[in-house]
Order: C-alpha cells, then structure tokens, then sequence
C-alpha cells in the first residue's frame, strides 16, 4: 500500500481552487447583456497572446494579472471572451491578440500558466487558465471540420459557428490519464520521455482512447510505456491543463509487475524509486522533479510526503 500523509494531502493541486468566478453561461447568447456587461465601469478585462498575460507584483508582494477597465482596453470585437462575474457583480473579459500590449509600468511582465499558475490567487488563476483554454482552441480551430469554411465565433468565445453548412464547433478538452504508480515495496515508478532533459523525470501519462474507461487507460498506457502491470486503481483529482486542450486524471495506481520494458517512442527511461533514493536524487540533481503547478508533482508529494524540491522556469 502507499503512504500518504496528511501534509500533503490537504494541499489543493494548482489551478483547481475555488476562484470565486461565476462562469455565467446562460449570458453567453445575450449579446445585449454582453455588451452592457462590457460597457460597464467595474467590467474588467486583459490581454491573452500565444498563452501569456501581463502579470505585476502589488506593494504587499502579491502577484496579480494586469487587468485595465474595459474602456482602457486594445481594441477587438471578435476575439473577446467573457470569463465570467464574481460574487460583487464584476464582469471579466480576456481579449486576443496577436501580441501583448506594451507594458503598463517597468514591473509588469508576461508570464505564461506554468509560471503564473503558482504566484497568482486563485481568482487570477482560474481567469487565466479559462482565457488561455479559450485562446488555444479558438486559434487552431479556425475552420469547419465538416465542410472546411471559415467559421464565426459566437457565444462569447465559446463557440465557432459555420456560416455555410449550420454546423457548431466547441471548445476542445482532451481527458489523459496521469498515474503514480507504486509496487509492493512502496517505489514509486517514474520515466523520462525520449525529448526531455537529461534527469527530468515525472509519473507516466497518456490519452485515453476511443471506447475505453479511464481505469482501462492507466492499465494501458503504464504497459505500453513501461511495461508493467498495474492491477487496483484510485481516482485523486483532475486538474486543466490547456497546453493545448488536455484535462488531466490524477490517479494513484499498484504494480503487479516490476520489471521495466519501456517503449523507447515516448519514454526513453524509467525506474522505480524509494523515498530514501529519490530525496538523494533530488539532492545530488541527479533526477529533477516536475514543475510544481502540474497536477504530476502533486501525484508525487502524495507518496513522498513533503513538498518536492522547487524548479526555476529560467
């Protein structure tokens, strides 16, 4: 059996606390409501580009997304989004560019999700992961998939509409699985993909494909990509994860087998750890451990028992 501590435990995974936002659906349609909604004073908005944001540090030392008032904001019609309200009535916006717009002041700088994830609060947080989800989508989703004309964005950004044929295209999620695996003596199981640095390691992962259950993927995935064989599976958490589209399936998951076949496609090494073997590897930068916003450090912190050793994004 893992261990898991109640240190680690009661930690939320990043990007997945409680933001406070109202996403507000039933008002994507409403273009009246929308654009009072916009026009409206306390309407807030910022700029998403090639997944990046501005983001500043506030006099207390908070980090915070650089939003202006909607009537301060780049110009655009098409490419505005609307994210949400929080619980004071205030409504959010992300608008697209092709680029962010010049800096507010000298400390203000972009940052992308994997960095920002981790400094901002969690309302921050959720605008951004939203906004860059959006963004994704709606720049490689441009065209109708059933006849091949270019398509309209409606509902706020939350659809792409084919003038010609009728047809209604959504916002893309793709469910992967991502498991830490362990075996009878408590090692956890962790791999290396063939186009990663020498010593990053982190759990396994993959889609889950047509007609299968997410049980049914963990099982697959860890035998196609490392050979072994997993039997009890247990559901932890989920965590989005828009690099493009994916929603991750955070899993804890047991080894029947311990001996390693890896694919040498998608990983091109793995090995099984004790703590005691990892903490040293840690120590020595022998073995760098996942970023920590990814739901896959998480996964970890949970059989290793404290925090994992933090990486620079420089």
């Amino acid at each position: 059996m893992t261990t898991r501590t109640d240190h680690t435990a009661d930690r939320p995974i990043s990007l997945t606390a409680p933001s406070g936002i109202d996403r507000a659906a039933h008002h994507r349609l409403d273009e009246a409501w929308l654009a009072a909604a916009w026009s409206h004073p306390s309407t807030r908005c910022f700029v998403v580009s090639g997944g990046q944001v501005l983001i500043d540090e506030t006099p207390d030392g908070r980090t915070e997304l650089v939003m202006t008032p909607s009537f301060e904001a780049p110009l655009t019609e098409a490419h505005r989004y609307f994210l949400g309200t929080d619980e004071d009535g205030v409504s959010y916006f992300a608008l697209q560019k092709d680029a962010l717009p010049g800096r507010i002041d000298q400390s203000a700088r972009p940052a992308g999700l994997r960095e920002a994830g981790l400094l901002l609060s969690p309302r921050d947080a959720g605008l951004m992961v939203h906004a860059v989800g959006l963004e994704n989508w709606q720049r490689t989703h441009r065209f109708c998939s059933r006849c091949g004309e270019r398509t309209v964005i409606a509902a706020a950004g939350h659809i792409r509409r084919c003038p010609a044929c009728g047809a209604e295209h959504y916002p893309r999620t793709d469910p992967a699985v991502i498991m830490a695996v362990t075996d009878d003596q408590d090692r956890i199981l962790l791999g290396r993909q063939v186009h990663w640095p020498e010593g990053r390691f982190s759990t396994l992962a993959g889609f889950v494909e047509p007609g299968e259950s997410i049980e049914q993927s963990v099982r697959r995935e860890v035998f196609e990509e490392a050979g072994i064989v997993v039997g009890d599976v247990e559901y932890i958490a989920s965590q989005p994860w828009p690099f493009p589209s994916s929603l991750m399936l955070g899993f804890m998951a047991h080894a029947t087998s311990t001996d390693i076949n890896v694919d040498g496609d998608e990983i091109h090494e793995a090995r099984f750890f004790s703590r005691d073997e990892l903490g040293a590897a840690f120590e020595s930068g022998e073995v760098l451990p996942p970023y920590g916003i990814s739901i896959a450090a998480r996964l970890i912190e949970m059989w290793y028992g404290k925090p994992l050793p933090t990486r620079s994004f420089v």
